[in-house]
């Protein structure tokens, strides 16, 4: 039953009618499995295209999947990885990472979910030292789960202190497309350009019904990730249908076009939000994440019409809540949304 538009989270749209009817082009008899098929190898070109030629591109189904075997690539159990405190990896992955990498987070405070230089060097004393972890990965996240952006140069920056440091650049990029069109970059321009060296690349957040591509710049990287994979049970039987939507979401720009229009329509919900007297826009809106606090009896309210997430619950009577506009998000739905909004804050 189809259920009002909600501005919970991009993972609960819909699929974009163009990768639906990818994939059931791709469902035409049968195919060699484990990507050994016509869809796997056109996926791959794309990626060369839009890449440039010589990345080493592995999709798998999950972006914790993706974030987890990346840094598995590229560290070892005595490692440790630097990311901010607010980092997915940190706070929302089930302590996954630790787990299956043996490794220890090394988890910075930020303001606004940015690790910053100073951020890096101060993990940099365990140098050397035989009781602490080694640093070898800084983690990143772009677009932040705070919503806020890297700039270009700070990536660069950060890559540029890692590598002269012996250490790699992960970016994950679950919405490093809504990043890439905020920024007006290419996807190369936005990671390989910069110096980030694997990037977990989301296709959930941006129009596809399931998967994930590692994609990795510095090539040893993933020379043995193929077992890595198989190991980590992210090797698809019928990697065609994950294959196909990657093809799709790269024809045209249409990983573009979609992370585009979730972007306007976060500014234009946080535009209208903004009017309405007692709400607070509590962090800036860069990408398709709106944050703001609005009173403890207003989140009842509105939450009767329309599904989203309190971020923080302190203080009770003002908590920060969270909306997410995706790839099919429309003017009216934000049009309705805040119709409730202002009706909720005046209850």
């Amino acid at each position: 039953m189809p259920s009002r538009p909600g501005f919970a989270s991009d993972n609960n749209s819909g699929v974009h009618p163009l990768i639906l009817e990818a994939m059931a082009r791709a469902n035409d008899g049968h195919a060699v499995a484990y990507g050994d098929d016509p869809w796997t190898e056109a996926a791959l070109e794309a990626f060369d295209r839009e890449f440039g030629p010589g990345a080493s591109v592995h999709f798998v189904f999950l972006g914790t999947a993706a974030n987890v075997l990346a840094l598995q690539a590229m560290t070892r159990p005595h490692n440790a990885v630097v990311c901010a405190r607010t980092a997915h990896i940190n706070v929302d992955e089930c302590g996954a990472p630790e787990r299956h990498l043996g490794c220890k987070l090394l988890a910075q405070p930020t303001a606004d979910g940015l690790l910053d230089p100073q951020d890096l060097r101060r993990a940099f004393r365990d140098f050397g030292n035989p009781h602490h972890n080694q640093p070898r990965a800084v983690s990143i996240t772009q677009a932040t789960e705070l919503g806020t952006l890297y700039r270009p140069e700070q990536v660069r920056e950060l890559a540029r202190i890692a590598h002269e440091n012996d250490m790699l650049l992960h970016m994950d990029g679950a919405r490093i497309a809504n990043a890439a069109a905020a920024l007006d970059l290419t996807l190369a321009q936005a990671t390989r350009a910069l110096g980030v060296d694997a990037l977990s690349f989301g296709g959930t957040k941006n129009g596809m019904m399931y998967g994930e591509a590692v994609v990795f710049f510095k090539k040893d990287l993933g020379r043995e990730f193929p077992f890595i994979r198989k190991q980590g049970m992210q090797l698809a039987s019928k990697m065609r249908f994950v294959a196909a939507q990657f093809s799709a979401l790269l024809q045209d720009g249409l990983w573009r076009a979609n992370a585009s229009n979730a972007n306007a329509m976060a500014a234009l919900l946080a535009r209208e939000a903004a009017s309405v007297p007692g709400v607070e826009i509590s962090k800036p809106v860069e990408t398709n994440a709106v944050f703001a606090r609005i009173p403890a009896r207003a989140v009842e309210a509105l939450r009767r019409e329309f599904f989203f997430y309190t971020w923080n619950a302190e203080p009770e009577d003002m908590p920060e809540v969270r909306w997410m506009c995706s790839f099919d998000t429309t003017a009216q739905a934000v049009e309705q949304f805040v119709a409730a909004l202002r009706k909720a804050m005046t209850a």
